[in-house]
């Protein structure tokens, strides 16, 4: 199977499935030097780990990380970093009713057709465990980059039609739905509720906000920085939809309202008066804020009967049981991050060599 790789300078490849031994990460051509141990990664670990509410999967899993090399007296070696995280609650037995049969809105279907056979516990590849070994590595990349003076905050949006009218930065960490007001949160909590008794599923909008990502960032063309956001972000298995800036909204404006014109702030430095871009033009950071929303879809694995076909071809019904999250958008606000993360730092690394000058400067000094 290929595609399990992503980023160019800085090369994450994640390994593991939702009910094997273990999962992880290996994390090619990071810089030596970083400090860095395993609480580092661990934080951003319990972000998405299962079990912290009523409105997450009740796997009981410490998601507890191990590096397993690429670090040496607690640094960075610039040789490549493996990170491993074991699962400790595999339920395969859960899945047994349903193994012969293909879920709807999952990746049973297309992944049969593909390879022939399929890992019908919990999804295997398909399952979103596999975004473990993407926070751990995005746990270093915000690390190096917060050495640079940039900083990460997702949080969520909106979950159903219910959304923030504010941020208050403490308030994400402070309810179980992630969202940085409070007001929101409540609202949202009643429609998980109601969710959960209707044996029902939802989903949501993730927001993250970048700041500090200088002018410059990004290639033109095939490899424009927002097109490797949108593609990070797609590859998170629950995204359906990714926006930048004003994302759909600019498509019901006007060019005079939606362009950011520019200006000289009161050190001569160019700035822009709005910033409807999302801090990104043709493709290239203009070093305002990048903001950029992920569509998160319903929970596909849901207790209602549902209608289907299996691999011997016949229609018939299912129901699926087992540990699954009644609203994913919660844990997934840390995987956004991280592949914000990731994405930035690979083309920061990158923009290093874009000029003969800065190459200059670099080895003069």
């Amino acid at each position: 199977m290929s595609g399990s790789s992503f980023g160019n300078t800085i090369k994450i490849s994640t390994w593991g499935e939702s009910h094997g031994a273990a999962l992880g990460v290996v994390i090619d051509g990071f810089p030596a030097g970083l400090p860095l141990c395993e609480e580092d990664i661990q934080s951003y670990l319990d972000r998405r780990k299962p079990g912290q509410s009523k409105f997450t999967t009740a796997r009981a899993e410490g998601d507890k990380v191990e590096i397993l090399s690429g670090v040496f007296e607690g640094h960075t070696t610039g040789t490549p970093i493996s990170l491993m995280v074991r699962n400790m609650d595999q339920h395969s037995k859960d899945y047994g009713d349903i193994a012969h049969s293909f879920r709807p809105g999952h990746a049973d279907y297309g992944f049969y057709e593909k390879f022939g056979f399929r890992d019908y516990r919990g999804g295997g590849r398909s399952s979103g465990r596999e975004t473990i070994g993407r926070v751990a590595a995005g746990a270093i990349c915000a690390k190096l980059l917060k050495t640079l003076g940039v900083e990460l905050f997702a949080y969520t949006k909106s979950i159903g039609d219910i959304a923030i009218t504010k941020i208050e930065l403490g308030e994400r960490d402070a309810n179980p739905v992630g969202m940085p007001d409070a007001d929101a949160a409540a609202k949202a909590q009643e429609f998980l509720e109601a969710c959960i008794h209707n044996c029902d599923s939802a989903g949501g909008v993730i927001e993250c906000v970048i700041t500090g990502v200088p002018a410059g960032i990004g290639d033109p063309v095939f490899d424009k920085l927002d097109a490797k956001l949108a593609q990070a972000l797609v590859s998170i298995g629950a995204v359906k939809g990714v926006e930048i800036g004003d994302g759909f909204e600019a498509a019901k404006t006007t060019g005079s309202l939606n362009n950011d014109c520019f200006t000289l702030d009161d050190e001569g430095k160019v700035v822009k008066e709005t910033n409807h871009s999302g801090g990104i033009l043709g493709g290239i950071s203009d070093g305002d804020d990048i903001i950029v929303r992920a569509a998160i879809k319903p929970t596909p694995s849901i207790s209602k009967k549902q209608h289907t076909v299996n691999e011997q071809g016949q229609e018939t019904d299912i129901e699926i049981h087992g540990r699954h999250d009644p609203v994913v958008v919660p844990r997934a606000v840390v995987v956004v991050e991280a592949m914000c993360a990731i994405t930035i730092c690979d083309a920061m690394l990158s923009h290093m060599t874009d000029r003969v000058d800065y190459i200059k400067e670099f080895y003069k000094n």
